[in-house]
């Protein structure tokens, strides 16, 4: 009798979890947004380091850069970062790294500061090592920047295990950790000419995210519209519990995106735009995205390493600052590149 009874108890538990891990519904991503502030912030990589190993390996994490830099964000009325991880900090550091992370975290929450955390990316350059990174070349974007995991990992079947590993102990430590807002899976999959070769990496990290269950929301943000996404993009949207996106462009551009967006009826998080040369500036996007309570995350911060002050695809050989800055806020002495943005920032969100 009692291993009768085993069978449907068993499949009741299962069918509890299987419940507990499906994507948040509207009304609970809403009624989730509705309790948060208006976010506001960048994504964060600290002047020091040139791309996300640089941030958190041992030999390089910078809390007293990162300290400093937060406290300018703070300054601006920014109330939270987005940063990238990658699965190298853990393989070759688990420990130490997952050490780094918490101190990051504690040292933004001082400042008033939730973190949006990055797992996967398909941007910049394919192949990366633990240890000492290369110094950056001289007026080239994001000289640096790595891929996660890259073409060779994400080809071989045996490594699939081991990035499960990694996304479901990172989850786990900090699943019900207030300090960070969300998970963003999978920076812009499909880039760098992968498009659906993504697909099968995308729908993994997904799942096993939804197994460990976060207290936080899970996404992958939107950010190319061309026909060759359609895949990519349907299955970001129908899976998100929030909708995050992307967006460069000018005003006109931004406007009409957030209307197409809205159909979805969940939360809408802009965690990429401010492009100065492309029209997308923070003095028009960001009281457009405060009207509507989207979150207005631009791209970079303190000019350093990452060269992000130089265009995507228009290195400057002489290494000579350019009159218009792409991205980034401050100089590494705290000065702004200009007073009068800094001066509409402080406008917009309300810094007394």
């Amino acid at each position: 009798m009692r291993k009768l009874l085993f069978i449907p108890l068993l499949l009741l538990a299962t069918q509890f979890v299987n419940a507990q891990n499906k994507m948040w519904t509207a009304s609970k991503a809403n009624k989730w947004y509705a309790s948060q502030p208006w976010f506001r912030g960048c994504n964060y990589q600290p002047s020091t380091a040139i791309n996300q190993l640089e941030m958190f390996q041992a030999a390089t994490f910078d809390p007293q850069t990162i300290d400093k830099e937060l406290g300018w964000a703070q300054g601006l009325g920014f109330n939270a970062m987005r940063v990238f991880l990658h699965h190298v900090l853990w393989t070759s550091d688990k420990e130490g790294f997952k050490r780094r992370l918490n101190e990051y975290l504690t040292i933004a929450n001082k400042h008033g500061i939730k973190t949006i955390l990055v797992f996967f990316d398909d941007c910049w350059n394919d192949e990366y090592h633990a240890g000492k990174q290369p110094e950056p070349k001289v007026g080239v974007h994001n000289s640096g920047w790595v891929r996660d995991p890259g073409t060779d990992i994400r080809n071989n079947p045996d490594s699939l295990k081991m990035l499960e590993s990694y996304v479901k102990d990172v989850v786990s430590a900090h699943r019900n950790d207030d300090r960070v807002l969300m998970w963003d899976l999978y920076n812009e999959p499909g880039n760098s000419k992968y498009l659906n070769q993504s697909l099968p990496l995308l729908k993994a990290v997904f799942s096993w995210a939804r197994q460990i269950n976060p207290s936080q929301p899970l996404s992958s943000g939107v950010w190319n519209w061309g026909k060759p996404f359609d895949d990519l993009n349907k299955f970001q949207l129908e899976n998100s519990d929030v909708i995050n996106y992307h967006n460069y462009a000018y005003i006109d551009s931004h406007k009409k995106k957030i209307e197409e967006l809205k159909k979805y009826n969940r939360p809408l998080l802009c965690t990429e735009y401010m492009a100065r040369r492309n029209g997308s500036l923070f003095q028009t996007i960001m009281p457009v995205l405060k009207s509507e309570k989207i979150a207005a995350i631009n791209w970079g911060f303190v000019s350093g390493k990452t060269n992000t002050i130089f265009a995507w695809d228009t290195p400057v050989a002489s290494g000579k600052e350019p009159e218009l800055w792409f991205h980034d806020v401050f100089r590494k002495d705290g000065t702004p590149f200009s007073a009068e943005e800094v001066k509409a920032i402080k406008q917009i969100t309300a810094v007394k």
